[in-house]
């Protein structure tokens, strides 16, 4: 180290803590964890009843205090849930955004090839789908894809909704083969979920809609017409009112009935597209009931 006086040093011209974090120079800043579970449990209420702009605010203060805490786990946590958001609202550059954020933060956490990269790559590469990003999309599902099947453990969810998703892309991309692969792949893995149902009921309109896109509406129509009915006794079987109350078939199934009314109100205009107008009418109803009680 030279002793030249006029050699200027750190703490010559550096603040001597950070002025936002308040740490002394040259020491990482202490990590200020998000409460993850309250987090994804308020937007869990926020989504049960629709209320877009609450969960757009609630998620956006806590990615600004999981950066002001330095939680990278927390802003990733967060960066998903946005992505996800802004897609379902249908905000294609917010969405894409958040998304590469999130890809960003596996790098610096150094989760790739983890559970988490997997359900992340998920994630984007359904927003990318959802906005017509598709090779995006089959790129980033296909890193999922490699995540999830090479651990044992996967959860049967997760490789079934997977498998469902990247089943959509490659019908995006007209390869119909490899789609229907992947849905009898996603309702195998569904059928071992308990309250699968109505995952297993997305991927039988999936398989519609792949039908009609490959065939046409006309030679289709016996097997569309199968299909439906199928997803329509799914729907209607995964829950019974009890008390007021939509409760699962399955005593056994994860269950939030806010996501059983978002699930019905996103499968009705399907039946309606293909003149089932009254299995449509019904999970419409049964979405207002649970969105409008009090």
């Amino acid at each position: 180290m030279t002793t030249d006086p006029g050699y200027l040093k750190p703490e010559d011209y550096a603040e001597p803590r950070c002025v936002l974090c308040d740490e002394p120079y040259g020491k990482a800043p202490e990590v200020i964890a998000i409460p993850q579970q309250r987090v994804i449990a308020k937007m869990d209420d926020y989504m049960s009843r629709r209320d877009y702009a609450g969960a757009e605010r609630h998620l956006l203060y806590w990615l600004e205090e999981a950066r002001l805490g330095h939680d990278l786990r927390g802003m990733l946590l967060v960066e998903n849930e946005l992505t996800g958001h802004f897609r379902k609202t249908g905000e294609r550059d917010k969405a894409l955004s958040h998304g590469e954020a999130a890809l960003r933060l596996l790098e610096e956490l150094d989760f790739t090839g983890t559970i988490s990269s997997g359900t992340t790559y998920t994630n984007v590469a359904t927003a990318c789908n959802a906005f017509g990003e598709n090779e995006r999309a089959l790129e980033l599902f296909e890193k999922a894809r490699e995540v999830y099947e090479s651990h044992p453990r996967t959860d049967k969810s997760l490789l079934g909704g997977l498998y469902n998703n990247l089943g959509l892309t490659c019908v995006s991309l007209e390869r119909f083969a490899e789609a229907s692969a992947l849905y009898e792949k996603a309702l195998a893995c569904m059928k071992q979920v308990p309250g699968g149902e109505l995952e297993q009921a997305i991927t039988y309109l999936n398989m519609a809609d792949a039908k009609e896109a490959e065939l046409g509406p006309e030679e289709a129509e016996g097997q569309i017409g199968e299909l439906l009915d199928t997803a329509y006794a799914l729907l209607l079987g995964a829950a019974v009112l009890e008390s007021g109350r939509y409760v699962p078939a399955d005593p056994d199934a994860a269950w939030d009935e806010g996501y059983y009314a978002f699930v019905c109100e996103k499968c009705a205009p399907t039946f309606s597209y293909y003149g089932y107008f009254l299995a449509a009418e019904e999970l419409f109803r049964r979405a207002k009931e649970i969105y409008t009680r009090d």
